[in-house]
Order: structure tokens, then sequence, then C-alpha cells
């Protein structure tokens, strides 16, 4: 110790972690311009808050390990490495498993998807012997409008369309669908809902990408539903049967979203 400070060498020698760090903090509160300190900051607090939360299951292909995260705003522990499934998909194959919707047990039904999810397409089209994916706009076995089904009455005993009613007109979509159902057959989806809404929150004169995306959550949707959900799609011609709810202990398993639904309707 000289003069009351310690040595260069005495303290290159053998230096104290918790000195070294106070005093790169002291540095940089000095040198680094404070616009780029806050800019290092939200990086930190960027990073620190997509951090996965702990180990998950996938139960569509097994895999078992951290998330990744998905969407805009980002959701932690969203999305499997393995076969790209969300939390809606795990929860409508947990809904099957679970015996929620028997329909989708019987090999021999004849099932119409609409906007196929690839990791559930491949579920499907191995089970059933007759599977058909349906779609407007990519990629798809048939080229349908769910407005306006180019198909016959009666020809389906299932109909899966997730995520697909907000983008259309669901009092036209709901009636085809019923339409092109057998009696007893089944339509079963899934929606972006607020529970707590009584009514549905749609406004036609919101037309442009960057006001249905503030509005609706998504610059092609339409609306966000609210509880009357439930009333829309059945009168179209259906009744709902059973609804499928993420909750518990399966949130952290399979790192759903916490209160997310599958609905399941009965055509009349």
């Amino acid at each position: 110790m000289l003069n009351g400070v310690t040595s260069c060498a005495s303290y290159c020698g053998n230096p104290n972690p918790m000195r070294v760090k106070s005093s790169m903090k002291w540095l940089l509160k000095r040198i680094l311009p404070r616009k780029f300190k806050r800019f290092i900051q939200t990086l930190s607090l960027v990073k620190l808050g997509t951090q996965p939360i702990c180990e998950r299951v996938c139960n569509i292909c097994e895999y078992e390990g951290y998330f990744t995260t998905v969407g805009r705003p980002l959701r932690i522990d969203a999305l499997c490495p393995n076969c790209g499934s969300m939390e809606r998909h795990r929860l409508l194959i947990l809904a099957v498993q679970r015996g929620g919707i028997p329909q989708l047990e019987e090999k021999n039904s004849a099932v119409l998807h609409f906007a196929a999810e690839p990791c559930l397409e491949q579920v499907f089209r191995n089970k059933f012997s007759s599977y058909a994916t349906a779609d407007l706009f990519t990629k798809a076995d048939l080229k349908l409008d769910m407005e306006c089904i180019d198909a016959a009455d009666e020809q389906y005993d299932v109909v899966v369309a997730n995520h697909v009613l907000e983008h259309v007109d669901d009092k036209k979509a709901s009636t085809e669908l019923s339409r092109v159902l057998v009696k007893g057959g089944i339509l079963v989806c899934q929606v972006p809902i607020i529970e707590g809404w009584a009514s549905t929150y749609e406004d036609d004169s919101l037309t442009s990408e960057a006001e249905r995306l503030m509005h609706f959550g998504q610059g092609d949707h339409v609306r966000y539903y609210g509880a009357d959900f439930r009333q829309r799609i059945s009168a179209g011609g259906f009744k709902l049967i059973n609804e499928f709810t993420s909750e518990g202990e399966d949130v952290l398993r399979y790192g759903l979203l916490r209160g997310e639904k599958t609905f399941v309707f009965e055509k009349l």
C-alpha cells in the first residue's frame, strides 16, 4: 500500500472480482453516453425477458427441452423447436388425447382442414384415410373460400379451422361449414378471444393493415372475439358441445397459454 493507494502490481497480481466489476461499472458510467447506456440496459432486459423459464414437453412430437419464443409481442416458451408447434396446436392435440374430441379419434372420419398447420397436418394425414387441407391463398389439397365452399352438402364428418374465423365473414362461414358437414358432424375451432368482453369487437371501417394490427392484433384480422363467439357460430346451424381449456399443470408441462380454449361445435 503506497499513500493509501493499492499498487497496480498488487491489484493485477491478486484482483478482487467484486472490485473489478465495480470499477467497470464506474468506467461505463463515466465514458458511455447516456443514450447508449440506456440502449445497453434495454438489450440486457430483452435478453433476460426472452430466456426460457423451464423445460417443456411437446405432446405432438414428444420433444422434451426448452421451447423458443414466437409472435408479436413475443411469447416465451411457446414454439417447439422440433416440430414447430405452438400453444394452440398442442392444446388441440391434448384435447384429442384426453378424449375431448372423440370424432378426431375415428380413423374413418372424413376431415377437412382449413389453413392446415404443418405440425397438425402431419398427424392428421397419417391418421385419417379421408383427409384434405383447404386454403384460398396458400398451397393446399383444395382451393376453397370458407365463405362460399365449393363442395357438396354433407360431405365431411369433421372440419378443423384454427384461427381462421377472425379473418372472414363468420356468419357466412359458419353457415357454409354447417352445410358441408353431415348431421352430427363437428367443427373444431380456435379463435383469439377475450372472455371478459361480452361482445365481439369489430369495425368495418378499419381496412388498412396498420389499423387492424392495432385494433385486432394482426393486419389481416377483422375482429377480436368476445364471449358471444359461441352464439355467433351457433347461429350458423351448430350447438356447442365442448370447450377444452388449458389450465393447471398442463400449462406448465406443455407450454400452453393459460385459459386458451379449443371449441367443439356439432351440426344440428
